[in-house]
């Protein structure tokens, strides 16, 4: 059985939590100017709809400006706060998406050396520096393929790049799509680690099943985990 990430988006202030079904509706109250509008066109109840625009106005301030008469007609519109909310749930969703669709590779080794939130930890593949839990000892290194960079081995040591961790490796399997490519990198036996690049980068490497490459990552992309004992 394959599991898959998944994760609810969700904004909160006190105990006021704002959903994406939250965000639906102003949606809809923007679009047709109207509360009764909006709440006949998402099928809810105009009470209901109205009682939960004034909980999230008492939580956050004005979301909502009414307006009579006029050239219009008048009608409900959104305030400049009820955008920016709008902006900040849309901001996490897209930070949430990527997580959950985005490629992790698991690297297991042994803490070396603790300092601070930081240790270096000894793995298959060398040493890697890392954000692990204090007192860890057995941790599991994950490293999401988004923040892995590929580079060819002559490039500059990594003392003169933040790219701190910088493994030695294969290509053991290539995937191109029209503008991304997934490649994984066997780093050492049974080590794989993987990497999102551009179609351009691939081209720009030479990037092929066997081409050996130096895989690179900032020590804050790669956060340990304990491994119970």
């Amino acid at each position: 059985m394959t599991l898959r990430k998944d994760f609810d988006p969700h904004l909160a202030t006190g105990e006021t939590t704002v959903t994406g079904r939250d965000i639906e509706m102003l949606r809809a109250i923007d679009q047709f100017g109207s509360m009764h509008r909006a709440a006949d066109e998402l099928g809810r109840s105009y009470p209901h709809l109205q009682r939960r625009v004034v909980e999230l106005e008492d939580a956050i301030g004005q979301l909502t400006r009414r307006e009579r008469g006029g050239t219009d007609g008048g009608g409900t519109h959104l305030t400049p706060a009820a955008r920016d909310l709008i902006q900040q749930f849309e901001r996490l969703r897209v930070e949430l998406a990527g997580v959950t669709t985005v490629p992790e590779s698991i690297i297991t080794g042994t803490v070396r050396e603790q300092y601070g939130e930081l240790a270096t930890v000894r793995t298959a593949a060398g040493d890697i520096t890392a954000r692990v839990p204090t007192a860890a000892e057995e941790v599991e290194i994950a490293v999401r393929a988004d923040a892995v960079v590929l580079m060819e081995p002559h490039s500059p040591p990594h003392d003169h790049t933040s790219l701190r961790n910088q493994l030695s490796g294969v290509v053991s399997d290539l995937t191109v799509g029209d503008a991304t490519a997934t490649v994984t990198v066997e780093i050492a036996d049974g080590v794989p680690l993987t990497s999102v690049v551009t179609a351009e980068s691939v081209d720009r490497l030479g990037l092929a099943a066997g081409t050996e490459v130096i895989a690179a990552f900032k020590t804050t992309a790669a956060r340990g985990t304990p491994v119970d004992a």
